[in-house]
């Protein structure tokens, strides 16, 4: 079951402990697709009125496997302020073509007219793997809140492909590959979104800041070290209940157990993933 009274708690560790004051509600590490709409849309209420004052965006994630859900999360989240929304490719009956995707998401950005709309790209998941620069010809045409992708594939030459066509900077690319981060950055990326900003946000910060003075030595430190944990931990068997253990040990913060057919992380992995994110020593001297 949900648990809402924590997320107080939990918007309160981001912005105090991790300098992180941007939300992406109901994605992949929130299991959105595992919650039925009551949940996500009590999920989404409770994140925007504890991120009331204290967060500067909220993006709610309101892809389903079905249209009509689709419309009714954008409408919800429209709703309640949102500050944008983010849809997947529905992924069982899939569309084969941009026209197919463009038809779907217009419909859903339709229901939410004056909120800015983010295509959620996750091919790994989803299978869907119509390359975003083609979507993005004449997209503004057909969807005007359209601004910009949830860029989660690890094709950087599609991102670079994007990016230099976006020469005008309409169009956001946020980049959902945490450990390739710095690569995108290189590339033009806006922005990140990924799961291990619950629990590194604040080392992630200082690498955007050393990226941005330009001191790329020590933003590929913060870059190398972020992915000497995360290949660690991946060879042990690393997704979303994985995460949530991690979560918990660093942040005090009780995240629950996942969804089926989800399972728990083993204590065997917790133990050593925590051992080997306490023996990193950050550039900060962390």
């Amino acid at each position: 079951k949900i648990n809402l009274p924590v997320i107080r708690q939990y918007v309160d560790y981001l912005v105090n402990e991790q300098n992180v004051k941007n939300i992406f509600v109901n994605g992949t590490t929130g299991e959105g697709l595992s919650l039925s709409i009551q949940e996500r849309k009590q999920l989404a209420e409770e994140w925007m009125c504890q991120g009331k004052d204290k967060l500067d965006h909220v993006i709610i994630h309101v892809g389903a496997l079905n249209l009509p859900e689709c419309q009714e999360l954008a409408r919800h989240a429209a709703a309640i302020g949102a500050d944008g929304i983010a849809v997947i490719a529905p992924f069982f009956f899939k569309p084969t073509n941009k026209d197919e995707l463009v038809a779907f998401l217009q419909k859903v950005a339709s229901e939410a007219p004056e909120v800015p709309f983010y295509y959620y790209h996750i091919p790994p998941l989803t299978g869907v793997k119509i390359r975003v620069e083609e979507l993005l010809d004449g997209i503004k045409a057909q969807i005007p809140t359209f601004q910009g992708v949830k860029f989660s594939d690890t094709d950087l030459l599609d991102l670079a492909q994007c990016i230099h066509k976006n020469e005008t900077g309409e169009f956001e690319f946020l980049y959902g590959v945490d450990e390739q981060l710095l690569g995108a950055l290189a590339l033009g990326a806006d922005g990140a979104v990924g799961s291990t900003y619950n629990y590194l946000g604040r080392q992630t910060n200082l690498m955007l800041q050393a990226f941005a003075k330009p001191d790329f030595a020590l933003a590929q430190q913060y870059q190398f070290l972020t992915g000497e944990f995360l290949n660690f931990v991946i060879k042990l068997g690393f997704g979303v209940a994985q995460t949530k253990a991690v979560m918990t040990s660093v942040s005090g913060i009780p995240m629950g157990p996942p969804r089926l057919p989800l399972v728990d992380a083993s204590p065997e992995f917790i133990v050593k993933a925590k051992a080997k994110l306490d023996s990193i020593v950050w550039p900060n001297g962390d």
